[in-house]
């Protein structure tokens, strides 16, 4: 009831009795299309996020107790709907910030109209390359006002070559969408395994497109090449398209690849073919690990009224980057969006978050190294696994680091 009753003062504080009070947060993402797993999940617990701060008041700002407001916009997963948006929401008057964008194409046609107008932007869960590497090139630009909370595909495909070599496979085929965070997602593949030196040959290299139903020459090129395990990025139920062509095919190796391996859309529309995939996480909340994980869980559970998470790797980030966001306008004493960068860049007080307990997680812009507006790094990395439906830890090393891990966030 408490949560039920949190959320009913977040979704009111938009009504004029509060206009005097108010800290502006735009949250856009898909909240509709094949990307929507991720977006809905990411909007949600951020909206969790912001009934538990307005339920115990609100956020003291230089001794006055603020309200946050959530704006919310759909940009449909699609790049030109994604790019209207972003100029729309950064036209919004005394915006203070925003939280979101899933798509890697929507940050590109996007974030330029948030750095123009000095609109400090977190964004969450895009986890494409490409989503931040522009803000280096040409010198880069001297001030930025965009952060990143997101498990990136630079750690992520790393993550997921080193899986594949440790496993022993010599020869995998690489499977990718043709957006933009399929394209920068494959570079990131080729560029991992020139890392590695020979130990890993790229027998088959393939794209395929939003909307295919079914990938028959794709996987019948890997299987003739010999291919012993499938490197795969891409988003939304074409994921499962693979995998149910891969059955078909009797194709019968494991798909490695970026974290949508854990979304309800691939889940649920693979069924049992989607056993032994295996993706990178940050929070997959399986069950005796974290206590702080359990607490955001019966939580989400009790406000949403679901049973599970469609996308809790992005639901998570979502709720620690409200978090993060908040406790930058305390430190700022201001609900001024670049004073809250100049916040950001510096926190001094360690916030709980349901991923981690985050420690200076940023630090101020050098456009050479995006790194200072990133918040991951390779630590923050689990390898999760499907196994009857359900992500479960890949192995017990990981387990064991994130239980201690969470009581650290006690």
């Amino acid at each position: 009831m408490r949560i039920i009753a949190a959320l009913a003062v977040a979704l009111t504080v938009s009504s004029p009795a509060f206009a005097a009070d108010k800290i502006k947060v735009a949250v856009t993402g898909p909240f509709s299309g094949g990307s929507a797993n991720m977006g809905t999940s990411m909007r949600d617990a951020a909206k969790l996020a912001v009934a538990e701060l307005n339920a115990a008041g609100g956020i003291d700002v230089g001794g006055k107790k603020m309200l946050i407001e959530v704006i919310e916009r759909d940009d449909q997963g699609n790049n030109d709907v994604g790019g209207k948006v972003a100029q729309e929401v950064s036209e919004i008057p005394e915006l203070s910030g925003v939280i979101g964008t899933v798509n890697t194409g929507i940050a590109l046609a996007g974030d330029k109209y948030y750095q123009e107008k000095g609109i400090t932007k977190i964004i969450v869960p895009a986890a494409g390359t490409g989503s931040m590497t522009p803000w280096t090139q040409g010198g880069g630009v001297k001030d930025l006002f965009i952060f990143r909370f997101s498990l990136n595909d630079g750690i992520q495909s790393a993550m997921v070559v080193e899986e594949a070599v440790n496993r022993g496979y010599k020869k995998v085929a690489i499977l990718t969408d043709s957006t933009n965070y399929g394209v920068s997602g494959s570079r990131d593949l080729f560029k991992q395994i020139k890392k590695q030196g020979d130990k890993l040959e790229v027998v088959s290299a393939d794209t395929f497109n939003i909307g295919d139903k079914e990938m028959s020459a794709q996987v019948k090129r890997a299987k003739e090449k010999g291919a012993e395990a499938v490197l795969i990025w891409g988003i939304g139920p074409e994921l499962a398209a693979v995998a149910n062509s891969m059955a078909a095919a009797e194709l019968k190796v494991p798909l490695i690849g970026g974290w949508p391996l854990s979304m309800s859309s691939f889940l649920d529309n693979a069924k049992g073919n989607a056993d032994g995939a295996v993706m990178p996480q940050a929070a997959f909340f399986e069950d005796g690990v974290n206590p702080r994980w359990k607490k955001f869980i019966d939580a989400f559970h009790k406000a949403y009224k679901v049973e599970r998470i469609p996308s809790a790797m992005a639901a998570a980030e979502g709720y620690d980057a409200m978090l993060l966001f908040a406790a930058a306008v305390k430190q700022a004493k201001s609900a001024d969006s670049q004073k809250i960068k100049e916040a950001l860049e510096d926190l001094k007080e360690p916030v709980k978050g349901v991923i981690a307990t985050w420690r200076h997680p940023f630090s101020k812009w050098d456009p050479a190294n995006v790194e200072t507006h990133e918040a991951f790094r390779r630590e923050h990395g689990i390898m999760g696994t499907v196994k009857d439906g359900k992500v479960v830890f890949a192995n017990k090393a990981d387990r064991q680091k994130i239980a201690s891990r969470g009581a650290l966030t006690e």
